[in-house]
């Protein structure tokens, strides 16, 4: 491990430059950490004063990131966290301006060119799509993946990312790919805080990224707490560094590069990271850069003060040692700057930084006030006592906001129902362009949309010769796979068990062998480095086949497919898009373990990623050609006992497509609509038939996707047939078949059709025991249909169907 101590010198090498230039790169980089700081401290008062909600600032941090932006070139990449706003100013990849249009939430996205409005200050992200979709060039610009709020969530996707430079060096088969690298030569700089480093992800990731080589520098900000809680509680040893040590390479193993410097040190903080880049750039060995004795002189966040838990000594030593303090005093004790120069520097920093400020809020202000104005100049023109109120409000306003101008709209409306005149009819018009508008700014992008979307690529039907071969299910998905990976260079898959033995269930049996480890290959048992691998390689143009060996592992991995895969696109507004696709396998084996079918939970947590549960292997394969031609993510549940079920092989088995959230009736029938997907449709095929026996016909619809569900209402049309409803799968209780019935019932107006109570049948509560018997008396089995869907008739007609208890 390198340990660098401060040197008060200026033992810079300046042969290649004059003293003149050196000086000014110096003054420069001080002034940038003066900007920042100033910045930091006029965002606290502009919410406490409230203009804006909440803050989160960089101060403490300014020389360090500094010094880190240095080495920062085009074609690099950022996975930071929410104190970096000094290195985002550094590289360029934000300004003052931008950061107090974030802080405000002005929802142009010219003006916050990270989020348009979405995300809370110091969430930085560059845009690496134009307005069409298309990639842009990464290779020339300074990159940064969208930041999460998430406690370490930033290092899972740190794998994807360098794990592409690695690839895209190794495999001449990618050098057409220029808008996403130079032959692998680009670094990814991540960011942490040392109370983050307790998170698992960041033990997951670390250990991934030694194993691999990949081309990292992380930078772990060590201000000594994590909010109120200090070093000594979060870790062993009270620090990070310390503990990494069995990481440290040796006798060229596969370890990683660690070293320690201090926050404040500016000369000994530009050594490090040139080194420690230059090792990442050249070698591709992941190093850890731990910055000690930073502080934070604003605390946490605006939510609290830092007094509350730091000493006065501490408080004392923060003082003393603020890394813009001690630059300050090394530039006059090296004789490279004068104190007057220094506070006409100082001076002109605050003034500009206030000048941004104000034409920031000034930019937002103009936002807001065109529908401020127009709704006042509407409701003037109406004549009527019960616009008093609201009119009187608005035009009172001295710094509105659009959630009182649309409130008061809201309410005059309210308060004008059942009366007529063409003022009315002019607000009413006005309000409904507004709600188009008001989309837009607030909610559109939770998918991408473009034209590569996969809701807009059209079916392709499996074909079939004469003497057509019946298979295992699982040899029509391993011809597929093998179809696409000829087909598509791009294409990547990894997990548990993924490469030498194709995994656990033969999906990509022998594959590794033909397309090599580079694109086949195992991993290690860690699931949220599994999926944030996909979302860096599909960040940089890669198309990643991510699994996760059974569903009820996906749990592990939620905080980086919730938080980060699945809001990417909406919290970007539509610039930064992740098309990986997650493979897993679930439902139906007999035991308490792999057994869930936790659709509720991925329904909740995963808004922003389609959802495919295909009933049988010929379906999953028509759903992944839909996928690997799209560009968007998608979580593809494969039914766990259908991997030997026979299966006719298509000739066209790498073309046809499936496409994306359409249902399909797969039985005719008269009496009740059945909705089921994944491996419960097998209990209800063979219900139906039970029942035909009764005298009672299901009409069978297979949704096939719950995200979207049903996009062109095929149970709406089976249901104004049948007018009965029941909904099968194996959730808890009021879970995904309660989605279901929500979809049918509310969104497609299936309400008015029915002339009985709609039912669903969902598992128990508690998850099924081990064994046949505990499967049976826990997940829905034939009976169970038989007798539910008999009792629905029989209470529509007891007559024709006497009761059976």
């Amino acid at each position: 491990m390198s340990n660098i101590t401060m040197n008060i010198n200026s033992d810079f090498e300046t042969s290649k430059i004059s003293f003149d230039d050196f000086r000014e790169i110096i003054l420069n980089d001080y002034r940038l950490a003066v900007e920042s700081r100033i910045a930091s401290l006029l965002g606290r008062k502009e919410v406490l004063t409230g203009k804006a909600k909440f803050g989160v600032f960089g101060d403490g941090k300014e020389i360090a990131q500094i010094a880190l932006a240095k080495v920062f070139q085009p074609g690099d990449w950022r996975s930071g966290y929410y104190r970096d706003q000094t290195l985002a100013f550094a590289i360029g990849i934000s300004s003052i301006y931008h950061f107090f249009s974030q802080l405000y939430a002005n929802p142009d996205l010219e003006a916050d060119i990270s989020s348009g409005g979405r995300q809370m200050n110091c969430h930085f992200s560059t845009q690496l799509l134009d307005k069409e979709g298309n990639w842009l060039n990464q290779t020339a610009q300074k990159n940064s993946a969208s930041d999460i709020s998430t406690t370490g969530g930033q290092m899972a996707r740190v794998m994807g990312l360098g794990l592409a430079s690695k690839l895209y060096k190794e495999n001449r088969n990618l050098d057409y790919l220029t808008y996403f690298s130079r032959q692998g030569r680009e670094v990814v700089f991540c960011t942490i805080g040392n109370a983050s480093t307790s998170e698992g992800v960041f033990w997951e990731t670390l250990n991934a990224a030694a194993v691999k080589q990949i081309p990292v520098v992380i930078s772990v900000w060590d201000d000594g707490y994590g909010i109120s809680v200090p070093n000594d509680v979060q870790m062993a040893k009270a620090d990070i560094s310390e503990v990494l040590k069995g990481f440290q390479r040796e006798n060229n193993s596969n370890g990683i590069e660690i070293f320690k410097v201090r926050g404040w040190d500016y000369p000994a903080l530009c050594e490090v990271y040139e080194q420690a880049a230059r090792y990442a750039r050249e070698e591709h060995v992941p190093c850890v850069v731990h910055v000690t004795e930073l502080t934070q002189p604003q605390g946490h966040s605006t939510s609290g003060s830092h007094e509350r838990y730091k000493s006065v000594e501490r408080l004392e030593w923060e003082s003393a040692f603020d890394c813009n303090l001690k630059m300050r005093d090394w530039l006059l004790q090296s004789g490279i700057a004068q104190e007057e120069e220094l506070k006409d520097l100082e001076k002109e920093a605050k003034d500009f930084v206030r000048q941004e400020q104000r034409r920031a809020w000034a930019d937002y202000h103009k936002t807001l006030q065109v529908d401020l104005d127009e709704a006042i100049a509407l409701l003037s023109a109406i004549e009527n006592p019960m616009i008093e109120v609201p009119l009187k409000t608005l035009q009172s306003l001295a710094e509105p906001s659009l959630k009182e101008v649309y409130g008061h709209v809201r309410r005059a409306i309210r308060d004008l129902r059942g009366i007529d005149s063409p003022e009315k009819d002019g607000l009413m018009t006005w309000y409904a362009q507004k709600q188009v508008q008001n989309y837009d700014r607030y909610n559109d992008k939770l998918f991408s949309d473009t034209l590569d979307s996969p809701l807009k690529k059209d079916g392709i039907s499996a074909h079939y010769e004469q003497d057509v071969s019946i298979v295992d299910g699982r040899e029509v998905l391993n011809a597929c796979f093998d179809a696409n990976f000829r087909r598509d260079e791009r294409i990547v898959a990894f997990g548990e068990d993924v490469g030498k033995i194709g995994d656990v269930n033969q999906g990509f049996a022998g594959l590794q062998e033909q397309f090599g480890e580079l694109r086949i290959f195992d991993t290690g048992i860690r699931e949220s480095a599994i999926i944030g691998k996909g979302i860096g390689l599909a960040l940089r143009g890669l198309r990643p086949i991510a699994e996760i060996q059974y569903l009820d592992y996906l749990i592990y991995a939620m905080p980086v497919l919730s938080d980060d895969l699945a809001c990417l696109s909406y919290r970007t507004k539509g610039t930064q898009k992740a098309p990986v696709i997650i493979r897993t396998r679930g439902h139906r084996l007999e035991g308490i373990w792999h057994s869930g079918s936790p659709m509720t939970v991925l329904l909740g947590g995963l808004r922003g990623l389609h959802i495919c549960v295909p009933r049988n292997m010929t379906q999953a394969a028509g759903m992944y050609n839909t996928l690997f031609r799209s560009d968007e993510p998608a979580l593809v549940i494969e039914c766990l006992n259908g991997y030997r079920l026979k299966e006719k092989m298509p000739t066209n088995v790498g073309d046809f497509m499936v496409p994306i959230g359409i249902a399909e009736r797969i039985r005719e029938g008269r009496d009740i609509t059945v909705v089921s997907y994944g491996a419960t449709l097998r209990v209800v095929q063979e219900a139906a038939i039970e029942l035909e026996k009764l005298g009672i016909s299901l009409e069978i619809i297979d949704a096939q996707c719950l995200q979207p569900f049903d996009r062109t209402e095929i149970c709406r049309q089976s249901l104004g047939k049948t007018n009965k409803l029941l909904v099968v799968d194996e959730d808890m209780p009021g879970g995904a078949a309660a989605f279901i019935m929500h979809e049918i019932l509310e969104k497609q107006n299936g309400y008015y059709l029915l002339d009985g109570q709609p039912r669903t049948l969902s598992a128990k509560p508690n998850r099924p025991p081990y064994g046949s018997d505990g499967d049976y008396f826990t997940k829905p089995s034939v009976d169970d249909v038989v007798e539910l869907a008999y009792e629905m008739m029989s209470e529509y007609n007891e007559g024709a169907f006497p009761r059976l208890f």
